[in-house]
């Protein structure tokens, strides 16, 4: 009793007995299988970065080992945000978060890792989008988004558009739009021209004016905002 009760406190302050974990696999491993928000080290022991760990369970089998790196429920964090924010990260682990992206690049150049997407629309039903691999370049490079083969888990596919772009922002435009794609839509992404998906834009309760929200194309259209959506990451190599 008295351990479980350590465990959970532990847990709920962040804290691993392994030193210097990487991501949410690597907390995994060290013994602690419960959702919530721990202390990661994409940069070495001197950067931690807080993250929520997606622990989850089905039939009794682990599906978690997720690092969330993105996170939309409330609406209570604006993502219109600058580069610098976004290079950084902002928001909260404990609610919506941007994990930032050089941590997602310094995430997944050391290692394969794959992408789920959750989402969930305001009448309660939740389907999923996963891609066998998911990559950021470095920021000479853009913060390039690569992702891979799409499995599908009734969300359809709104992200490979996206693949193969640099990421955009209100101060920073990297698409390739005439005009400034995070202007146009009030996000940040990996725009193309502009979006068949944008989880960073205006948190709108639904339905939505021609493509300003929370948008996922193939599962809800062009004008309804989700009223959740995460983008997770974990090893391809520790799926089980």
């Amino acid at each position: 009793m008295m351990f479980s009760l350590l465990l959970v406190l532990l847990v709920t302050m962040g804290v691993q007995s392994s030193p210097n974990p990487v991501d949410c696999n690597d907390i995994y491993k060290s013994g602690f299988g419960q959702n919530g928000v721990y202390t990661i080290y994409p940069a070495g022991p001197t950067s931690p970065v807080q993250v929520f760990c997606d622990m989850s369970m089905e039939g009794g089998a682990y599906l978690g080992k997720w690092t969330v790196i993105q996170n939309r429920q409330d609406g209570s964090v604006n993502f219109f945000r600058k580069w610098d924010q976004y290079k950084r990260g902002f928001g909260s682990a404990a609610g919506e978060y941007w994990l930032g992206l050089e941590m997602m690049y310094l995430l997944t150049k050391a290692g394969k890792y794959e992408l789920r997407v959750d989402m969930e629309d305001f009448e309660g039903k939740k389907v999923y989008a996963q891609y066998s691999s998911f990559s950021v370049g470095s920021e000479t490079e853009g913060y390039k988004l690569t992702v891979g083969t799409f499995k599908d888990g009734g969300a359809g596919d709104s992200l490979t558009y996206h693949s193969g772009q640099k990421f955009t922002t209100i101060d920073k435009d990297q698409d390739l739009h005439a005009a400034n794609c995070a202007q146009l839509f009030y996000g940040g992404f990996w725009y193309e021209s502009c979006h068949n998906t944008n989880p960073n834009g205006i948190y709108a309760w639904g339905e939505s004016t021609y493509g300003i929200g929370i948008i996922w194309l193939s599962w809800k259209g062009i004008t309804y905002s989700l009223k959740t959506i995460t983008m997770k990451i974990r090893p391809v190599t520790e799926q089980k």
